[in-house]
């Protein structure tokens, strides 16, 4: 096989960007020594001309024209690392149609427009990677295709944002508020300055409608995913939460049955002898279960540019050595669409339900009536805390419809004996 230079152009020198640039120029001497490749930045696309301070005596690498870059013929890759859909769609679909390579980290787009993307290559005969769009530097996206390719998988769940799991391991470990973690989130970098992607579950959900797409031979667009975040979690939750044996997580959950998929994320309660229950701080795991592997889990970190960066870099030596053995290209069945994807009230599990209430005669019955009335049978009850001539109950069901519980809540909402639903979260047996 001759070698040749691997010319690549970087879109956006963030933080990933920065984090790509410095393991290709420290790992240069090992990739040729043991992938015989020489992996050569041609071009960096970046606006903010501060960040040029970062490659010393290599400035001139940095532009500001995308022409310049996707009209470069001898650029092979090109590394889109600007993130959100514009204009990192466009760039993309003319990189790929002046016959370049691809590799994203971008989530967002891959979940929008990941089957027209895939599409285009693939009638050119190009590759597009995009680990990184999922697990930070958790590699996930080639096992799914690769690896567990012999597999029918039937479950994919997981923790797949740092910043949420961050939050929430603080709340549950320093009866921190959620005010109080998110801020220190921000201040150790690990939360934007507007965190609503990642709180309130879209990040989250883009990545499983990328991680379904994949498992399930199927399309699932992130429109497709119910989302609820964890800004409505408080410490009484996460400590109803210990007391019964429980820990609190925003999980991502996509599963197949019966070529009907379910495809979600919100905040749930999980067993705490569950392996994803012991995933702290920025950590991620997925969680996998196949007709032939059984049950497999991927675990590292999820957030911070230099684990990105890791798996960004992954794709840019795949793809690299690919080019070198004329290997490049997507196959054209990556997606297939045909199977249903159910609606957020047909959904089957378990709840929670915090309700603050007048404490005085009858109220338990009241309640109780209402959800027996809307077919939602109740495994526990426990009247958890009185203050004054109020009280917290915690009801625990046994599994039962989306639709039934949403339909017992608005009767006990309008009851004289309740003051507030304090919470609704799902509990998950796994």
């Amino acid at each position: 096989m001759s070698e040749k230079k691997i010319n690549i152009g970087i879109l956006g020198f963030g933080t990933v960007g920065t984090s790509v640039y410095r393991i290709l120029k420290d790992r240069k001497k090992d990739l040729k020594e043991r992938f015989g490749l020489e992996i050569v930045i041609k071009k960096i696309l970046e606006k903010d001309k501060s960040r040029a301070s970062f490659l010393g005596d290599e400035k001139d690498l940095m532009i500001d024209d995308f022409d310049k870059v996707v009209n470069d013929e001898d650029i092979d890759i090109i590394v889109e690392l600007i993130g959100g859909i514009n204009p990192a769609n466009s760039f993309i679909m003319k990189a790929l149609e002046n016959n370049k390579n691809i590799v994203t980290a971008n989530k967002e787009l891959m979940a929008t427009y990941g089957e027209e993307i895939l599409k285009k290559a693939s009638e050119r005969g190009l590759g597009v990677h995009f680990e990184a769009s999922v697990g930070g530097g958790v590699p996930i996206i080639k096992p799914l295709k690769e690896s567990l390719g012999g597999n029918k998988i039937s479950k994919v769940l997981g923790i797949v944002n740092g910043t949420t799991n961050y939050i929430l391991t603080k709340m549950a470990d320093e009866n921190e508020s959620f005010k109080e973690a998110l801020k220190d989130a921000q201040e150790r970098g690990y939360a934007e300055a507007n965190p609503e992607a990642d709180v309130e579950g879209k990040d989250a959900a883009a990545k499983i409608a990328i991680l379904a797409s994949l498992a399930f031979n199927s399309r699932v667009n992130l429109d497709d995913v119910f989302c609820e975040g964890i800004s409505k979690i408080t410490t009484k939750d996460i400590n109803y939460a210990q007391e019964l044996g429980f820990v609190i997580k925003l999980l991502a959950i996509a599963k197949d049955e019966n070529r009907e998929i379910e495809v979600r994320v919100h905040p749930a309660f999980i067993p705490e002898s569950h392996p994803l229950a012991s995933v702290k701080g920025i950590y991620n795991a997925i969680f996998i279960e196949g007709d032939a592997v059984g049950e497999v889990m991927f675990f590292g970190k999820g957030a911070g540019g230099m684990a990105a960066g890791s798996s960004v870099v992954g794709d840019i030596i795949d793809l690299a050595l690919k080019i070198q053995s004329n290997k490049t290209g997507v196959i054209k069945s990556t997606y297939f669409k045909g199977k249903r994807i159910k609606n957020i009230e047909e959904i089957i599990t378990k709840y929670y339900i915090l309700i603050e209430a007048y404490d005085k005669p009858g109220v338990l019955a009241k309640i109780s009536k209402a959800f027996g009335d809307n077919k939602v049978s109740l495994s526990s009850v426990i009247q958890w805390e009185s203050i004054g001539k109020e009280a917290d109950i915690v009801f625990m069901t046994h599994l039962t419809r989306d639709k039934d519980v949403q339909k017992s809540l608005l009767k006990i909402k309008s009851l004289d004996v309740v003051r507030k639903v304090r919470n609704v979260i799902r509990v998950e047996a796994l």
